[in-house]
């Protein structure tokens, strides 16, 4: 919900009054003359709503009192709303700032399905919260000689990096202000959440299955290698393995602190689809879903708070 009036403010002009009126784009103009004695005093007053959820534009509702030169009594000539551009990353900011004494330092761990955008959204995190970001699959191919996922998968199998995932999440659980992006196996194994929440907080990206499906065959499927035990176009491929996996990980990502559900946000914004989203957007929901989590008497315990 918006509050009803965050801020209120006085623009006063010496306008002529028969000159006003709005372009399309619902900005004011004014048009000036240079004659004292045709000059009104006209006042503007923007109510600016408290950003408390994100949107690509904000109803700005505003007041326009005019008075003559010679007559200060102003009277109303008009009120109405334009519908206005906000700036997301002064929301993001703000949101962090809000979340910040609660966090306590303490690391954001993001778990979810492949393709859910866990590093992109964990960089935008780490950057606005002046955290470090850690990819723990980049840290288990720095570990491997530099080997990709689909490679150390193909010669050492699965068992051999999910030992090395347990590894890198056991080194990062005693370190403070890191928000690392996880495999989207990495919930499978109880030892992992121990480590993960040891100091941390734990997010669940949770996109639709068509969405993610979508985004991994636009991309291509080879960097994916549990998507290679399936067959058929890149989408149905990937559809396919999607579904199972959630159907395996399902209670394991559900054991995550906070929840953040792309359908959920792409409703509440108006937008029909979860592609629309940005992943700024994606982030704010986040710190929200933290800043709920932490509040509650449990999670205030795991704050240190």
């Amino acid at each position: 919900m918006e509050a009803g009036v965050a801020c209120k403010l006085n623009y006063p002009t010496w306008i002529e009054s028969e000159r006003f009126g709005r372009n399309s784009t619902g900005s004011l103009r004014f048009g000036r003359i240079a004659k004292e004695e045709h000059k009104a005093r006209l006042v503007v007053l923007p109510y600016f709503p408290v950003l408390t959820s994100s949107n690509r534009f904000r109803s700005v509702s505003f007041e326009i009192s005019c008075s003559s030169s010679k007559n200060f009594s102003a009277s109303t000539i008009e009120t109405g709303s334009v519908h206005a551009p906000y700036d997301e990353a002064l929301v993001l900011k703000n949101k962090s700032l809000e979340v910040e004494p609660y966090l306590n330092g303490h690391s954001i761990y993001l778990v979810g399905l492949m393709g859910s955008g866990k590093t992109t959204v964990g960089k935008i995190l780490s950057n606005v919260l002046s955290y470090s970001f850690c990819d723990s699959d980049a840290l288990i191919e720095q570990e491997v000689n530099g080997m990709s996922v689909a490679e150390i998968f193909k010669l050492h199998g699965e068992r051999f990096f999910r030992k090395k995932e347990t590894e890198v999440l056991q080194r990062l659980s005693s370190k403070k202000q890191l928000v690392v992006s996880t495999g989207g196996g990495a919930v499978v194994c109880d030892v992992n959440w121990d480590y993960m929440q040891k100091k941390g907080i734990v997010v669940w990206l949770d996109v639709p299955l068509e969405a993610l499906a979508q985004r991994i065959a636009a991309v291509g499927t080879h960097s994916r290698p549990l998507l290679h035990y399936e067959h058929g176009d890149p989408y149905t491929k990937a559809l396919k393995r999607l579904s199972y996996l959630l159907e395996l990980r399902g209670k394991n990502y559900a054991k995550a602190n906070a929840r953040v559900s792309l359908e959920e946000i792409a409703g509440k914004l108006g937008y029909r689809d979860v592609s629309d989203l940005t992943p700024t957007e994606i982030a704010i929901e986040a710190l929200q879903q933290i800043e709920g989590y932490l509040k509650e008497e449990g999670g205030m315990v795991v704050a240190g708070l």
